[in-house]
C-alpha cells in the first residue's frame, strides 16, 4: 500500500536587513543548500481485532481506531542520505471518505519487525510494537495532509518499521500507499545553513526579499522546478504532475492559476492541497487571474502566507545559490505592470540591488504565446524590459495551457541572441490543455498535449533546462543556456 516555523537563517535575514535600513548600510546574508528527499512506504497495512485472520494489504486506506481495535504499519527504506540528518518528517493524509477527520490522529512507534508481510500480515500474525515512541498526531482533519516530527526515530540510511495507534473510539483513516499522490511521506532534510552577513556602503533600498530555503540533490547545484494553470478538482492533472514534484528535490515555482475555479480557501484545500501542497514548504508561488477570482485573491495569500509576498503586491525576490530570482504580479488590474508604476520601480531597485551574473523571474500572463486562447500579452512589456535593461537571463510563465520554448527576445517582439531573455510558458500543471494557433516570431518548441514541469538546474553562470512529462507521456524538451 510507493514514492510521495521560522527557521532562525530566516530570522537572521530579517534581522539583518532590519539593520540595514537603521544604519543606512546594506548587509547581505546567505544560506547553504540544504537537501530534502520525500521517501513513501515499501509496505503498509493495518490490522483489524474483529478480523483476526483477514490481511488489508491492498486497501487504499489505512486505519487508527480502539473500537474494534485497529492498527496501522508502515515500513520505509532510506537510501542515498550522506549529509547529516537535520529533521524527519511522518507525514499521512486523512482519507475523504466518511466522517470529519479524527480529534486524536494516533501515536507513533518504532517496530523492530522489518520483514513483516504487507500482504500477508493479519491481527494474529502482527509484529509485536515494541520500540521507542516518536510522537503523536493530535487532531486531523478529513481530506488535508497531518505532519509529525519523528527524527529521533530515524538517525540515517536503513529500514524502519512504524506503527500507530490509538486509545481512542474516534478512529482516523488515512490513505495508504495505493493512493499514489497521497501515500504517506516520510520527509529528510539534510544539510546544514549557515549565514554570513557583509555590509558595504551602499544606500538601503526598500527592496523586500523572500527568506528561502535551497534545495538540490546533495552537492548538485540548485534546482528549480514547477509550472502553472495547476490544480481542480474536476482534473487528475496535478496529481500526476505532483508526482513529479516528489520524485525530484528543487524548490518549486508556480506560475499562477494555482487553483480552479476562483482561488477559494476552500479550493486551496480541497483541491490544491491534496496534490501540490504536499510541497508546499518548498514553494515560492507567483498568483494568476483566477487566483485573483476570489476578491484581494485572498484564498492565495491566506493559504501561502508569507512566501506570497505581501499582499498588497504580490511580487517579492530570493536567491538560489548565484541566482538572483523574482516572482512577479502579472495581474494588472490589481497591481500596475507599467512603466513608472510601483510594480516596475520596484523591480528596478530590486535588480540594481542584486547584481547578480544571472537572473530570472516568473509570473502568469506570458509577453510572447503561440496559443489561441490568450496568445501574447503586452501588459507585461515594461516588466520584461526592465529585465532586459538588467541583462536578465530568463522568464517563467503561464497562463495558456501548454507548453512552448522561445528564443531570446526583447520586449518589443524582437529576437536577439545578444541580450535577449529566452522565455517558457509552462501552463502545463493539469488543469487542461489548450491548442495552438500559428506560431509567431521566436517560437521554437511547442506542445499542447503533455502535462509536465519544468526543471531548471541554475549552475554559476549557466542553467539547464528540462521538460518532465508525466507518467505515460513522452513529449521532452531540453538544453543550455549561458547567462549574459
Amino acid at each position: 500500500m510507493g514514492t510521495r516555523g521560522t527557521s532562525i537563517a530566516a530570522v537572521l535575514a530579517v534581522t539583518a536587513a532590519m539593520a540595514a535600513a537603521v544604519t543606512g548600510v546594506a548587509v547581505s546574508s546567505r544560506q547553504a543548500a540544504a537537501a530534502t528527499t520525500t521517501f513513501t512506504p515499501v509496505a503498509d497495512t493495518y490490522v483489524q481485532s474483529n478480523s483476526a485472520t483477514t490481511n488489508f494489504g491492498t486497501a487504499a486506506q489505512l486505519q487508527v481506531d480502539n473500537s474494534p481495535v485497529r492498527r496501522t504499519f508502515l515500513r520505509f527504506t532510506v537510501s542515498g542520505v550522506s549529509e547529516p540528518i537535520t529533521s524527519v518528517t511522518l507525514r499521512l493524509h486523512v482519507d475523504n471518505a466518511g466522517g470529519a477527520g479524527s480529534s486524536v490522529g494516533g501515536t507513533v512507534r518504532l517496530v523492530s519487525n522489518t520483514t513483516w508481510s504487507e500482504t500477508a500480515t493479519t491481527w494474529n500474525n502482527q509484529p509485536a510494537i515494541d520500540g521507542a515512541t516518536a510522537g503523536s498526531f493530535g487532531a486531523v482533519s478529513r481530506n488535508a495532509w497531518s505532519d509529525l516530527d519523528v527524527t529521533s526515530a530515524i538517525p540515517g540510511n536503513g529500514t524502519f518499521s512504524l506503527a500507530v495507534t490509538s486509545t481512542s473510539n474516534d478512529g482516523a483513516l488515512y490513505d495508504s500507499r495505493e493512493t499514489g499522490t497521497t501515500a504517506p511521506q516520510l520527509v529528510i532534510t539534510t544539510g546544514t545553513t549557515t549565514t554570513s552577513t557583509t555590509t558595504t556602503t551602499t544606500q538601503p533600498t526598500t527592496t523586500t526579499t523572500q527568506p528561502t530555503t535551497t534545495t538540490t540533490a546533495p552537492g548538485g547545484d540548485p534546482v528549480m522546478l514547477g509550472a502553472g494553470d495547476i490544480a481542480s478538482c474536476s482534473s487528475s492533472g496535478d496529481e500526476a504532475t505532483a508526482a513529479l514534484l516528489g520524485a525530484h528535490p528543487g524548490t518549486v515555482f508556480t506560475t499562477g492559476d494555482n487553483v480552479y475555479d476562483s482561488g477559494t480557501a476552500s479550493e486551496f484545500a480541497t483541491c490544491y492541497d491534496p496534490s501540490w501542497g504536499a510541497y508546499r514548504a518548498r514553494t515560492r508561488p507567483a498568483p494568476g487571474n483566477h487566483d485573483y477570482g476570489t476578491s484581494g485573491a485572498s484564498g492565495y495569500f491566506g493559504y501561502f502566507g508569507a512566501a506570497a509576498g505581501d499582499p498588497a503586491k504580490g511580487y517579492y525576490s530570493y536567491d538560489l545559490g548565484a541566482w538572483h530570482i523574482v516572482s512577479l504580479n502579472s495581474n494588472c488590474s490589481a497591481v500596475s505592470c507599467s512603466a513608472g508604476g510601483a510594480q516596475e520601480q520596484w523591480l528596478r531597485a530590486d535588480l540594481a540591488a542584486h547584481p547578480t551574473a544571472c537572473v530570472a523571474a516568473y509570473w502568469h500572463h506570458p509577453r510572447y504565446s503561440s496559443g489561441t486562447t490568450h496568445g501574447s500579452s503586452t501588459a507585461t512589456q515594461a516588466l520584461w524590459q526592465a529585465l532586459y535593461d538588467a541583462n536578465a537571463d530568463l522568464i517563467l510563465e503561464g497562463h495558456e495551457h501548454n507548453y512552448e520554448r522561445f528564443a531570446p527576445m526583447t520586449a518589443t517582439g524582437s529576437v536577439d541572441t545578444t541580450r535577449g531573455i529566452r522565455s517558457f510558458v509552462v501552463g502545463t500543471g493539469g488543469r487542461s490543455h489548450y491548442s495552438f494557433g500559428t506560431a509567431v516570431t521566436g517560437s521554437e518548441v511547442r506542445n499542447s498535449a503533455a502535462w509536465g514541469v519544468l526543471q531548471v538546474t541554475l549552475h554559476a553562470t549557466s542553467y539547464d533546462w528540462q521538460f518532465l512529462p508525466v507518467a505515460g507521456q513522452s513529449f521532452t524538451d531540453s538544453g543550455t543556456q549561458a547567462c549574459h
